[in-house]
């Protein structure tokens, strides 16, 4: 299921800004993060993609959730400005960001380009 970060899951699931100037990764696989926000159309219509992704590729990524508007700090330190924005975390490498409610397929690339996960 979807699990939803709140700054402090973030930072023991994907990275401890706090302590760590640089990138390092603190998740045990890959991940992708939904940065959306309840009033947001498009976002509702990522929700469901993303609920049948996490499904499709059961145990080899993990698929997270940001609410921009409780969690403003972390949205400020990725630079949101507009959502639905989503983070693609691979288990090395710097992570990358997409902007917008992208259709399926395009969310099953990038997976497979950035994270290196494979259904």
């Amino acid at each position: 299921m979807v699990e939803h970060l709140t700054k402090e899951t973030f930072k023991t699931k994907v990275f401890d800004f706090e302590n760590n100037k640089d990138w390092v990764f603190e998740g045990d696989k890959p991940c992708l993060i939904d940065f959306y926000a309840e009033w947001c159309g498009p976002c509702k219509m990522v929700a469901p993609i993303l609920e049948e992704l996490d499904k499709e590729y059961n145990g080899k990524i993990n698929v997270f959730k940001i609410d921009t508007e409780a969690e403003r700090e972390l949205a400020g330190m990725f630079g949101i400005q507009s959502i639905p924005s989503l983070l693609f975390v691979p288990k090395d490498g710097q992570p990358q960001m997409a902007m917008g409610a992208l259709p399926k397929d395009s969310f099953e690339k990038a997976i497979k380009d950035v994270l290196n996960v494979e259904k």
